[in-house]
């Protein structure tokens, strides 16, 4: 029986979210509220296209041959939000033996999205900042469920790749770029670091949604700014880009 989503949109030739081509679904609703969003029209359950699981997975299989060396990205949003719609794409996904990458903020606690990590063949975990108070400060809640989602995927020898948004003010602090590398070192699991450098291309969707945006005068990292950052993961032997 067919479950029931909602989808945000659809990119049928990704190339940055996972090993090779893949075919990137983003679903709607997020329970965060970063600063930084670029896609502030994905937060709300109430937007997005109503579509069924059998609809969304015959549509992406029409790319098969092209996602062959690659696969399938669930993003978002937070996709694991919509976790019911999720475990029955990747199952199907699965049977036909297609790679699968969940693209999560690690903020659904883990009990009630479990066998979703188990399902997919890797995450790539979105850690916002390694300080608490300061993953709060950036997205309104803490980090807790992100460190058991990296600990959980560590006990299972999930691949991982981290994705952590460097935003001057905020991440972009060596202390804090430290403390996350040095805390990252410990996980066997995490494959890769991906230091994404915060930029303004969805500044206009907060200024069309009425939404009060914090960061219109923050400038984006420069480039020797981003390979200061890139260093510190690179000294402790951290595989990063």
């Amino acid at each position: 029986m067919a479950v029931m989503g909602k989808v945000h949109s659809m990119e049928s030739f990704g190339t940055v979210d996972g090993p090779g081509i893949r075919f990137v679904l983003f679903l709607q609703g997020c329970p965060l509220r970063c600063i930084y969003c670029h896609n502030p029209d994905a937060l709300s359950l109430d937007d997005g296209e109503l579509k069924s699981s059998d609809e969304v997975f015959e549509y992406i299989m029409r790319f098969s041959g092209f996602i062959k060396s690659g696969g399938v990205t669930i993003s978002g949003g937070e996709p694991l939000r919509q976790h019911d719609f999720c475990k029955d794409l990747l199952q199907k996904f699965k049977e036909r033996r297609i790679h699968t990458a969940i693209d999560t903020s690690g903020i659904m606690p883990l009990q009630s999205v479990k066998d979703c990590i188990d399902l997919a063949d890797m995450l790539l975990l979105d850690i916002k900042a390694i300080s608490p108070e300061l993953c709060k400060k950036i997205t309104g809640a803490g980090n807790e469920n992100a460190i058991k989602t990296l600990e959980y995927c560590e006990s299972t020898s999930k691949p991982v790749w981290i994705r952590h948004v460097v935003v001057p003010g905020y991440t972009l602090e060596k202390r804090e770029l430290e403390k996350l590398a040095d805390f990252l070192t410990q996980f066997k699991c995490v494959e890769r670091t991906e230091l994404l450098p915060f930029h303004k291309m969805g500044e206009y969707k907060w200024k069309e949604l009425g939404l009060n945006y914090a960061l219109y005068d923050t400038p984006s990292p420069t480039d020797d700014e981003m390979a200061g950052a890139r260093k510190i993961f690179a000294d402790r032997g951290l595989s990063v880009r």
